[in-house]
């Protein structure tokens, strides 16, 4: 059975579908078990395809697409849905066409969801370290205003993602944070002299949404690293000297 995470603010809006998809309710095996939804990975294809439309149906949605990620700020506008293979590379979609749920593939970086239920407008991002510096936050937002949106009625909420607890980065990682804001400094954990630094992405994330006015919804701190019977985690495979590794969905949709 699917066990998808869901955000209270966004659950609470008319006319909208969402879920934070965990690993659970598929059909793929061994380390793929077993809702892996990454095309990109080397796990059987048909397995994916099944898996994807389980997730569209549990949405009530005719399909759902995701793009090729590139972990940029680049956001995109979907009109219609798009076929295996001819993915456009970008880091968010966002659409006000219903039935076509939007998603995005992670196994450590944060997905955040958004919508604006008034205008009829969802998006779907995905929000690693490096996009989450470059933008990603706000030019989804920026996407969304463009075809009508008003930040001000934004939803978002971020889902599971590495947790501080694992996510050991090394100084240059933090100073890359530092030279663009200072105020970043918070968002890193600091243990004994001369340890690694921790970095909080679920804070970050959290920080660009408030900082560009977008209530966000604060969700259960689940650790995809450390969750391994929910969630993929590319970290935990590297750890474990996995071949490949899985990817969950996250994905909302206009019904």
């Amino acid at each position: 059975m699917l066990q998808p995470l869901s955000a209270d603010a966004l659950a609470a809006l008319p006319g909208i579908a969402h879920g934070f998809f965990t690993r659970a309710g598929g059909v793929s095996q061994g380390i793929y078990a077993s809702l892996n939804c990454g095309l990109g990975s080397r796990d059987v294809r048909h397995c994916v395809r099944e898996n994807r439309a389980r997730v569209a149906a549990h949405l009530g949605a005719v399909g759902v697409i995701t793009a090729h990620q590139a972990h940029t700020a680049t956001a995109i506008l979907a009109r219609e849905a798009w076929g295996e293979g001819q993915w456009p590379t970008a880091d968010a979609i966002v659409t006000d066409q219903h039935g076509v749920a939007v998603g995005v593939l992670a196994a450590d970086c944060a997905p955040v969801l958004f919508a604006d239920a008034e205008a009829g407008i969802v998006a779907a991002a995905h929000a690693g370290w490096r996009g989450a510096l470059a933008g990603i936050v706000e030019s989804t937002i920026a996407a969304m205003c463009e075809v009508g949106a008003r930040a001000h009625r934004i939803r978002a909420a971020v889902g599971p993602c590495i947790g501080k607890g694992a996510y050991e980065v090394g100084p240059e990682f933090e100073q890359a944070f530092l030279v663009r804001d200072l105020a970043s400094a918070r968002y890193f954990v600091h243990g004994d002299a001369g340890s690694r630094p921790h970095f909080d992405l679920a804070g970050y994330v959290g920080h660009r949404l408030a900082r560009a006015g977008i209530a966000a919804t604060p969700m259960p701190a689940f650790c995809t690293f450390a969750g391994p019977e929910h969630f993929f985690s590319y970290r935990r495979s590297q750890a474990r000297s996995e071949s490949d590794y899985g990817r969950q969905i996250s994905a909302i949709v206009l019904t």
